[in-house]
Parts: structure tokens; sequence; C-alpha cells
């Protein structure tokens, strides 16, 4: 039997969470939903990522509105997916940060990426007619920008650790405190999407740099908050094994000869038992596999995905 495309099933409210890591530095998890974070300044709040919509967005600021009444200096988005970045007018802030190669890929595929995740993911687009437009980056940066928080409160860093989860990821370290807000260059008990890819980059040297920090807390994309250097450092590996085995796998099966619905098969065989059980697996899969066969058979940088490509390569792999 066909299964249902994408997440187009899943209606179920999750859960929201708000976690206090340290004086000043809060997260909300969502049952495999995407996160979302917020540090103090002295005089002003630093938001990481904005969710799909700005109701979706406006209910995170009101729980944070209990224990934070200071304005959004800088909004940071740790890439262009519609899911992450739409929410952002509701934030007000004076500024909108982002990899510059970010910028350049909203106007790339900035639409086509809007249309095809509300598409595949409708429960996260809450009001999906208050979004006012595509959202634009007003601040960007090469590898690396700092923001002093003022007081005693240390240095927020934002930086560049190379191509992974898409073309222009950045994370927000907190130093002092060694917390790490990875977007989804880590995932913590939840599949990875990799549509947007840099598979081998990702797995080896962007990875690396992340584990180097050595955090002490870590902010995935989704799933819980690593706390502790071994969950930190086991999110990372995750991370990377889900990564190395779709690889494995699918570079095997093009050296044999075979199928985009073999490489497929092979995947989520390999996978299935790992991480099958875990959020948006049976969604991402068919995207990642795709992706990675074609950067394995010499295609750069991603194809666009579009609302009608998604529904192709669905039936193709999943149908």
């Amino acid at each position: 039997m066909a299964k249902p495309f994408a997440s187009s099933a899943d209606t179920a409210a999750k859960e929201q969470t708000l976690e206090v890591l340290a004086d000043g530095v809060y997260a909300l998890t969502a049952e495999g939903d995407p996160n979302i974070g917020a540090i103090e300044g002295e005089d002003f709040l630093v938001c990481f990522e904005a969710l799909a919509t700005p109701v979706a967005a406006g209910k995170w600021l009101a729980m944070l509105r209990e224990h934070t009444d200071k304005p959004v200096r800088y909004l940071v988005l740790s890439h262009y997916h519609a899911v992450r970045v739409l929410g952002a007018s509701a934030f007000g802030a004076d500024a909108v940060v982002s990899h510059e190669i970010t910028r350049d890929l909203v106007a790339e595929r900035g639409k086509q990426d809007w249309d095809s995740e509300f598409a595949r993911m409708p429960r996260l687009a809450e009001a999906a007619d208050t979004v006012p437009g595509l959202t634009w980056p007003t601040l960007t940066f090469a590898d690396r920008m700092t923001i002093d928080l003022g007081g005693n409160r240390g240095e927020l860093v934002l930086q560049y650790h190379g191509r992974g989860h898409t073309e222009g990821d950045i994370t927000a370290w907190l130093p002092r405190q060694k917390i790490l807000f990875a977007g989804d260059l880590v995932e913590a008990q939840a599949a990875l999407y990799t549509g947007d890819a840099f598979h081998r980059e990702w797995a080896s040297g962007t990875l690396d740099q992340l584990k180097a920090l050595e955090a002490e807390q870590l902010v995935g994309g989704r799933g819980a908050v690593s706390r502790g250097r071994a969950e930190v450092d086991a999110a990372i590996e995750q991370t990377r094994h889900f990564l190395r085995v779709m690889i494995s796998e699918v570079d095997a099966v093009r050296r044999r000869g075979g199928s985009l619905k073999d490489a497929f098969d092979a995947t989520h065989a390999a996978l299935n038992d790992d991480y099958g059980h875990w959020p948006i697996f049976e969604h991402c899969l068919p995207f990642d596999v795709s992706r990675l066969w074609d950067e394995l058979s010499g295609v750069d940088r991603p194809v666009i995905w579009t609302a009608e490509r998604d529904r192709e390569v669905w039936a193709q792999l999943q149908g």
C-alpha cells in the first residue's frame, strides 16, 4: 500500500517544552518538530530560528515572554528552509542574520521551497496565510560573526563550518556556557533531512568542526536537548552514522548499475532498524536518497525541489 505523502497524514499536535539551559539561555523542543532557541543579552534578545509561520512563532514568543521582556535585536536563521524562517515577521527583530549563501539561496529557490515544505508538512504551516512573503536576511557574513551579549554574559559566536545540511548552515555557540545551537547540522534522535545536503562534506569536516567545540549542551534541529559531553558526542556521531550508511548503500547500488529505487530500498533496509521509529524517517528518506544519488553522480549543487518534483520522487520511491 502506498504511504501517505511525506508528513501529510501527521496531524497530531506535539507537546512543546521550553527548557532553560543556563541563565538567559532557552530552547523550545517539540517531540521531533523543529527546535528553536533564544539567548538573552544584557538588554536585548538573540533568537535562533523562526518556525514556519508568524502564528506559530507568536506562540513560542508568548512562552518566552514569561521569562523575559527584552526586545529582539537579532533573529538568527541557521539556513533557508521554509519551516525555519517564514515566521520571522513575528519577532520584530532589528536584524535578520544568516550566512551570505543563505540569502542567495532564498533568492534562488526560496519560493519553490516554501511551496514544497508547506505541502510536505501542512501541520507546521499553521495559519499559512499570515506569512507576508519570503524572509530576507538583512545582515549576512561569510565565516564568523560575534555578538557581545553585554555585562558578564560573554559572547555569542555565529559560525560557518562548511557545507552540510544545506550550502549555508550556521551555528550559534556560547563559549562561556559551552552551549551549541547546531540547527539541522545535528539531530538528536530524529531522522536527517538531506534533500539539499552535501553528504560527504557534512559527514567529515563539517561535523568534525562541531565536535571540536566540545559543547556540553547541544540543541539540534529536532529531538531532545543533548546534555553532557557524552550525549553531545553521541548526537553528533549518530548524525554522522546516518550519513555514512546512506553514502555506503547508495554508492554500492550505483557502482553495480542499480536504479534509484534499488538505492532507496537498500538504504531503507540498512537504516530502518536503528532509525525507522524516529520522527520523519519515512518522510525524509526518498528526498535524501534522491539528492545523494545526484551528488554521487556528480551533481554538485542540489536540484531545486518543487511541489511537483516532490510528488514525482515520492511516487517513484514510496509509492
